[in-house]
């Protein structure tokens, strides 16, 4: 038996205490890396700011539904930071639905093309850039709008 105050007792005091400092800092690397993966594989994985328009640029507009595609390379993408998509779904057929909130949050727009029934696309892009490419498909009943560009 080992005495309180003994060499030997010290010593396994100082292991116990290095082994709870080293399992302390890898249970919060897990931590971290586990509310990642949670928050890139939840349902709205994509979406930086809820109740916010492309993370940030303007209030999203009443009567829009946030949703994420559900490919896992745009989940990968997203993730490692390559980079952003959202997506909103509105009632009817609303193709430029989001074009005012995004212009309002200091995008022009540079293009604006009907590509066909139920399908619209257009660049935005600050000092005549394109950054952020728009698409807009009509789903049924729904307006289904895509957001997407570099981060």
């Amino acid at each position: 038996m080992t005495m309180p105050g003994s060499s030997s007792g010290t010593q396994r005091w100082l292991r116990l205490g290095a082994v709870l400092a080293i399992l302390a800092v890898l249970g919060s690397f897990a931590g971290v890396w586990l509310a990642r993966e949670v928050g890139a594989r939840g349902p709205l994985y994509c979406i930086g700011q809820a109740g916010e328009l492309w993370n940030g640029v303007a209030p999203l507009p009443p009567g829009f539904q946030p949703e994420c595609p559900q490919s896992s390379s745009y989940r990968a993408e997203v993730r490692a930071g390559d980079t952003r998509v959202e997506q909103y779904r509105v009632e009817g057929w609303q193709p430029r639905a989001l074009i005012a909130a995004m212009t309002a949050g200091g995008y022009l727009q540079l293009t604006d093309e009907p590509i066909g029934p139920g399908n619209y696309a257009a660049f935005l892009g600050r000092a005549g850039v394109p950054e952020v490419q728009y698409l807009a498909n009509r789903e049924g009943d729904t307006t289904l709008i895509t957001l997407s560009g570099r981060p």
